[in-house]
């Protein structure tokens, strides 16, 4: 009887242990998913990139984070840098996942992106390894008007790669990338501005809410671009994220039938001057919703972001929907 009781003992531990390790409602900011095998995984803003892992989207298992110790690059292109690392991007390409991920100083644009690129991303695996590219892009206070964070990779119809970024002062930007998509492939200094809360240049935007002065009242970020059909499909993030309660972050959307754009909104508005149609927007359930992306598993496609849960002080939440389509349009199923 001794060993019977022994038994269900051991057993009730280890179902409350694997209860403890697999939570359904995690908190996370930024978050991009992407699934290998029967495993989905998230990379999210965290200290040195946060990581989970699930078998159905439900039920997620905090992995470690993909970096340790700070990269050196980092650390000495950024003051103050102590591997809090913001906005990560996942995608595949040629037995290689691509993680890209943005370093920065709040309210500054003291800003880079980096890369990091692993085999797999099954942590049990021997060949698990995160080999780190360094910056890809950097922006400067005073020299360039861009902030080099949020990036997303997207390649266009003939095969070439592009990131698209950016953050409040000019807005949102597409670069071109090397073929290996290593390095940047043309010029920074003409690279152009595909999306902005001003509708013509010389409009002032000023800052809100004590939002840091340097970063201005440009508020539109966290941009991702997804084909579907004919169409690329801009989706960004507008107004105030990280204020818990007081947070008004919501999405919005616009298209083209090229990657380069102008993206135009339900109203025909281009995005680059001060278009887009919102997508989804905080309610009395969620105080803020934003900084998305968009994945597409056995052929249904999903929208993950974050969102500020007004049943629990405003705190950060993973939110996974399904994105269906009308009239070449995506609505949010809930």
């Amino acid at each position: 009887m001794k060993n019977i009781f022994l038994v269900t003992v051991l057993l009730f531990l280890s179902i409350q242990l694997n209860a403890q390790e697999l939570k359904t409602d995690i908190s996370v900011h930024d978050p991009v998913i992407i699934k290998q095998d029967s495993t989905y995984y998230i990379f999210c803003t965290g200290q040195g990139i946060a990581m989970w892992s699930s078998a159905d989207r439900v039920h997620w298992k905090a992995e470690k984070p993909v970096f340790e110790k700070a990269p050196q690059w980092a650390v000495d292109a950024i003051p103050g840098f102590k591997n809090h690392i913001w906005a990560p991007d996942i995608s595949y390409y040629k037995g290689l996942y691509y993680l890209f991920y943005s370093v920065s100083v709040f309210g500054k644009n003291t800003s880079a992106i980096g890369l990091a690129t692993n085999t797999t991303l099954h942590t049990a695996d021997p060949a698990y390894k995160w080999v780190d590219h360094g910056r890809i892009i950097q922006s400067y206070p005073g020299k360039t008007n861009w902030n080099a964070i949020d990036p997303n990779l997207i390649v266009d119809n003939d095969g070439t790669p592009y990131l698209v970024f950016g953050s409040f002062w000019d807005g949102l930007k597409l670069v071109k990338l090397k073929k290996d998509r290593l390095s940047v492939a043309e010029d920074i200094g003409k690279i152009p501005t595909i999306a902005t809360r001003r509708k013509q240049a010389s409009e002032h935007l000023p800052a809100v809410d004590g939002n840091p002065v340097d970063a201005g009242g440009n508020a539109i970020e966290a941009p991702f671009i997804f084909k579907h059909d004919k169409y690329f499909y801009l989706f960004a993030s507008i107004d105030y994220c990280c204020k818990g309660p007081k947070s008004t972050y919501k999405m919005i959307i616009g298209r083209s039938k090229s990657l380069k754009g102008p993206y135009l909104d339900k109203d025909g508005l281009e995005m680059n001057k001060g278009g887009g149609s919102i997508l989804l927007a905080g309610d009395k359930d969620w105080y803020g919703v934003g900084h998305n992306g968009v994945s597409t598993f056995d052929g249904v496609d999903y929208i993950i972001f974050h969102g500020y849960d007004a049943a629990d002080r405003g705190i950060s939440k993973l939110r996974i929907e399904k994105l269906n389509w009308e009239n070449n349009w995506p609505m949010i199923v809930r």
